[in-house]
């Protein structure tokens, strides 16, 4: 355990999107689409996607969701995806990426999903389907996401959300001191910027609230043992992220070397294995 004195203490998180915005969270989340791909083309099916639709991407990243969904929707030059961030160097990548695919028909803007109906303009009330991964849990304000979302649906546009409940479930089995302590490291650093590692548990309610009507909930709940590719979306998750706690003062150095060592030792183990945290999968119905 450090000392008092070396205990971290929490500096002001960066004005950018608390993941970071470089190349290694780029690399980092083309790497988590390929592991989570399964799910997001499953819940897109269950939701009724279908070539001619108009897709909103809200949170769109560097947009690998998003050029997966724009060759569902748009063969013959059908269909239409834009995307919505507010990182200035995920859109210009995923223009560029979009260009060199020859999807003409996706694009991304620069903005703020809670406020979507500056970005979306003439367009609401004009998509079949959002979807949105992995950015309710950092918004201080999901129902203002929910309430852009619900003005760009069509009446019975579909709603399709992955995102976390339970986050700190996520544990290393045998349980370790090290991660725990970046487990609750991590969800300090996002609720300091107004975010909500539980935020799932809180959809169903806000749903509601905002005009949409709940069809489909459910979780997917994985384990990844070393020799499953899935540890890998763990294992660089850490090596990613932990050295941005360190550096906003919310972990230890100690602990994150500890974290890597134990990381190491996972890896060459046969009988470890790591609970990845719970991804709820909602699908609502604008009414």
């Amino acid at each position: 355990m450090p000392s008092p004195a070396s205990q971290p203490t929490p500096n002001e998180p960066p004005a950018e999107y608390v993941l970071g915005t470089g190349k290694d969270e780029l690399d980092r989340l083309g790497l988590q689409h390929r592991f989570w791909s399964d799910a997001a083309h499953a819940a897109w099916r269950m939701a009724g996607i279908r070539i001619g639709h108009r897709v909103l991407d809200v949170g769109c990243g560097p947009g690998f969701a998003s050029f997966d969904l724009a060759q569902l929707v748009g063969l013959g030059g059908a269909g239409e995806v834009l995307g919505v961030d507010e990182s200035p160097n995920y859109v210009a990548f995923f223009n560029d990426q979009a260009a060199h695919r020859g999807l003409s028909q996706c694009r991304a803007v620069a903005g703020d999903v809670q406020k979507l109906e500056g970005a979306v303009g003439a367009k609401a009330g004009t998509f079949d389907l959002a979807y949105a991964r992995w950015v309710l849990c950092f918004v201080p304000s999901p129902g203002d996401v929910l309430a852009g979302v619900a003005s760009a649906l069509k009446r019975g546009g579909k709603f399709c959300i992955h995102d976390y409940f339970n986050y700190r479930s996520m544990t290393f089995a045998p349980r370790r001191e090290s991660h725990d302590k970046v487990v609750a490291a991590t969800v300090a650093s996002w609720r300091d910027r107004g975010g909500d590692s539980d935020v799932m548990g809180r959809m169903p309610r806000l749903l509601k609230e905002h005009g949409f009507r709940l069809d489909h909930l459910t979780v997917h709940q994985r384990v990844a043992r070393p020799t499953d590719t899935m540890f890998q979306w763990l294992n660089v998750w850490w090596r990613v992220y932990a050295p941005k706690l360190v550096q906003m003062g919310y972990l230890a150095k100690e602990d994150q070397e500890q974290l890597f060592r134990d990381l190491d030792e996972i890896a060459q183990s046969d009988v470890d294995f790591v609970v990845v945290p719970p991804v709820y999968e909602i699908i609502a119905t604008r009414l």
